[in-house]
């Protein structure tokens, strides 16, 4: 079973996915093989349809917002690759792998930088702390997540 971070452990398990723009632009190949060559190991993965209720939860701290409505017909529109990453750091890495959330002014060289259009068609969305790591691989991955932390 694999467990999110402890202080006395640096190995981490954080939610990424690709998002409907990324899966039908053809970018999962890409995705998956910078996570790779980062040296993080993809521990489950799969392509999904995802339903409005996985939506929803998946983006509840953005409920009440002005693009929530948006946000979710759209990571509804098409086919999403999830993954759940693990290794040393993972959270930060990712999110450093993937770069900011508006591809205007994420970096060259990351994901969203290279390959983004806009804020809400940025390719891939990745968790951004330890809390919404466990919450989100909790929605797709129930059981991967054991709430003691701790290997076993």
């Amino acid at each position: 079973m694999i467990f999110l971070s402890t202080p006395n452990n640096l190995e981490e398990v954080t939610f990424v996915m690709v998002k409907p723009d990324g899966v039908s632009r053809g970018l999962t190949g890409e995705v998956i093989l910078r996570i790779e060559r980062k040296g993080l190991k993809i521990l489950a993965l799969n392509k999904i349809n995802m339903a409005r209720g996985q939506a929803e939860l998946l983006y509840l701290p953005h409920k009440g917002k002005s693009f929530y409505e948006g946000l979710i017909s759209f990571i509804t529109s098409g086919p999403v690759v999830i993954m759940a990453v693990k290794g040393r750091n993972a959270i930060s890495a990712v999110r450093n792998l993937i770069g900011s959330t508006d591809p205007v002014i994420a970096s060259p060289g990351s994901i969203r930088g290279d390959f983004g259009l806009q804020v809400q068609e940025n390719v891939v969305h990745a968790s951004s702390s330890p809390e919404d790591a466990k919450r989100e691989l909790g929605i797709f991955f129930k059981g991967l997540i054991n709430e003691g932390g701790g290997d076993s």
